[in-house]
């Protein structure tokens, strides 16, 4: 419970002899749970990586696209059908000019490092409903469904940092409006 004592030892310095009185109501943890309950109710193996992946998003987006892989081509670690479950945050280093965030970010490299498979879905979010700055939570994809959207050079729209406006280009943005909440990122990675 680190994460509980630090809200504790917050408290108590900012209000020193004051009592304080703190309850948990929602971790990272907690949501990835959740998760897993869902998709063992509907029929799916999990995987649940845990709520603290850190670093680049798209190099992030490489190792879990590795993992999907070995799923689909082994069926290790998990069978299909299943779903792969992280959170924590990773980070941008912006080169281009674009728009995105990034869980928007994660998913475009995800989506690229997938492009193959038909049998893969992916969403990535943050549930404060801001990914970064923008105003989406995040944006999801599913290549076992055809687009509406003409093709679109994701490699391009990746170089210049553009997850956003790829993902707006296809109507793939998760729009949810700010959640008053925030227990980190959220990826989720079905395959079928």
């Amino acid at each position: 419970m680190p994460v509980r004592n630090a809200i504790i030892e917050n408290c108590r310095h900012h209000l020193q002899d004051a009592e304080c009185d703190v309850r948990i109501l929602a971790t990272p943890m907690m949501a990835l749970n959740a998760a897993e309950r869902k998709a063992r109710e509907l029929g799916l193996g999990t995987l649940v990586l845990g709520d603290a992946i850190e670093g680049e998003a798209r190099e992030v987006a490489k190792v879990l696209a590795g993992l999907a892989r070995s799923v689909i081509d082994h069926g290790v670690p998990v069978p299909k059908p299943c779903v792969i479950l992280s959170g924590g945050e990773t980070t941008v280093t912006v080169r281009g000019n674009g728009r995105g965030g990034r869980n928007a970010e994660f998913l475009l490299a995800l989506h690229l490092a997938l492009s193959d498979f038909s049998n893969v879905a992916a969403i990535a979010c943050d549930t404060d409903g801001i990914d970064g700055i923008e105003d989406n939570a995040g944006a999801w994809f599913d290549h076992g469904s055809p687009s509406a959207a003409p093709a679109l050079d994701a490699s391009a729209y990746l170089a210049n940092n553009d997850a956003y406006g790829y993902f707006l280009r296809l109507g793939q943005l998760v729009m949810t409006g700010p959640t008053l909440t925030n227990v980190n990122d959220f990826r989720a990675i079905l395959i079928r």
